[in-house]
């Protein structure tokens, strides 16, 4: 178990309105890969009570369900961990969820998006706390998928750019990657990202740097946020007292310019909302010029005086390059992970239209 010293709310569980008991909610997941959908479930599902309990399953129970994870159970902790509306994560979290599971660390209920997610053997993970009243839904934010993602870093494409429409081409493939023959389900596939002024304001802590807060300004593509950024960005909040951490994100095109290929895998927006997300971090600049400039150091209050530029090793050595080379080394057992995956679901979908179908059929008052 591992609690966060500085949760969404500044520390400990918070008592509720009128020193009620504080609602205790439990999320669980893969959590492969963790990108702004993700955190923005937490956020909702946060939203809901006052502690917020998240279970992360393991590399093995992953595998057996659902096939192989991108990134390994300890990176997965760690990145769910630095999402800045958790409380606290349960490693090796059941990939099915139980009464016995809230019960033994006192939740009220259980959160998920209006997705599915199954057993290997087709089951709803959610069934038995359904049936009980102690599960609740949030909204699943479109636009992103971890398939989604995957499917870029293969198609080596800049179709998902900022700047760029959406070709036929992108979407023909990203509609297709890993679909199984045949069908496709409504949970799965590629709809483009819009972004809104309300999504920015729902993940901005919306607080300006105080008095006597130290202001640390830190740049960079910050793309497929990582463990390797995790790491950097908590090594930088530590460097102060009271530290009020500004991440500078790059353009699209400045990225692409200085990596190359088709990077950045996540456009401009995507990337603020995953960075706004990290609990070390207190505000972005979007679009923020490559070089420092005294313009901008002054712009956010930061000393006029020079020399005061650190330099932070994150001790990771994992990068994004190295993620995309986890992807393509793997690339067929993602392919068939996505295929079974849909099997399933559009296994499960027609078995509920049946259900739907068996009663009206009985009730049309035909003899």
């Amino acid at each position: 178990m591992i609690r966060n010293g500085r949760g969404a709310a500044g520390g400990a569980e918070r008592p509720g309105p009128g020193d009620r008991r504080p609602v205790r909610v439990w999320c669980d997941g893969c959590y492969d890969m963790v990108h702004y959908g993700h955190s923005n479930q937490l956020r909702q599902a946060r939203a809901m009570g006052d502690y917020l309990i998240v279970g992360v399953h393991t590399d093995e129970e992953i595998s057996k369900h659902k096939g192989p994870p991108v990134f390994t159970q300890e990176e997965r902790y760690k990145m769910v961990q630095a999402i800045k509306w958790v409380d606290e994560v349960v490693p090796a979290a059941p990939y099915v969820t139980t009464l016995e599971t809230l019960d033994k660390y006192n939740c009220d209920f259980c959160v998920h998006g209006n997705d599915i997610t199954l057993t290997v053997d087709g089951r709803d993970t959610y069934e038995e706390v359904k049936q009980a009243g102690r599960y609740r839904e949030c909204k699943r934010t479109q636009g992103v998928s971890t398939t989604d993602l995957v499917g870029r870093m293969l198609l080596v494409t800049k179709a998902h750019h900022s700047s760029q429409e959406m070709s036929s081409e992108y979407r023909e493939y990203a509609d297709s990657f890993g679909k199984c023959p045949g069908g496709r389900n409504p949970w799965t596939g590629v709809s483009q990202f819009l972004q809104t002024s309300q999504k920015i304001i729902q993940f901005a802590s919306g607080k300006e740097p105080q008095p006597g807060e130290t202001v640390i300004y830190v740049a960079g593509a910050f793309d497929l946020f990582h463990i390797g950024h995790v790491d950097f960005l908590e090594k930088v909040h530590r460097l102060a007292d009271r530290p009020y951490v500004i991440a500078g994100l790059h353009f699209d095109q400045e990225v692409n310019h200085y990596k190359g290929k088709n990077y950045p895998i996540m456009n401009l927006h995507e990337r603020t909302l995953s960075v706004l997300a990290c609990r070390y971090v207190s505000e972005v600049v979007i679009g923020a010029p490559y070089a420092v400039t005294s313009e901008l150091l002054s712009h956010f209050k930061e000393p006029k005086r020079r020399g005061i530029f650190c330099q932070i090793d994150s001790g990771s050595d994992l990068t994004t390059d190295l993620i995309v080379q986890r992807i393509i080394k793997n690339r067929l057992e993602y392919e068939a992970r996505n295929q079974k995956k849909e099997a399933k679901e559009l296994a499960f979908l027609e078995a509920m239209r049946q259900q739907e179908v068996q009663p009206s059929a009985e009730n049309d008052g035909s003899f």
